[in-house]
């Protein structure tokens, strides 16, 4: 898990549609437990647009406007989704650093074990 004093992005933009961020230590406080709902819904609309993107796309005859509209919804959804997967892996738990090992270091083996 990242650090505590990471900030969390959250799953909406500001007036100005600049990022959000949250400072807590505590990840059920309020504000967190808002942002995962408010992330669980939007993940839930997306899916629901894919369906309606799959039906739109698949009728012959959807007409040019309705096209559009469904493009713009798309646009908004995926940014969306993009937003939860970045704030989502920054809380995923870091891999720890590789660290390359002296031969000095601990015991070794002659090469001959190695057949």
């Amino acid at each position: 898990m990242t650090p505590h004093n990471e900030l969390r992005l959250l799953p909406w933009s500001g007036p100005d549609g600049k990022p959000c961020f949250l400072s807590t230590a505590d990840s059920n406080s309020r504000l967190s437990r808002l942002a995962d709902n408010t992330e669980a819904a939007q993940l839930g609309f997306a899916a629901e647009l894919l369906d309606h993107a799959s039906a739109v796309l698949g009728d012959g005859e959807a007409d040019l406007e309705e096209v559009r509209a469904l493009a713009t919804d798309l646009t908004g959804v995926l940014r969306e989704t993009l937003r939860v997967a970045e704030s989502r892996g920054h809380r995923l738990l870091a891999p720890d650093p590789v660290t390359h090992v002296d031969d000095t270091d601990g015991p070794t083996l002659p090469a001959a074990a190695f057949g």
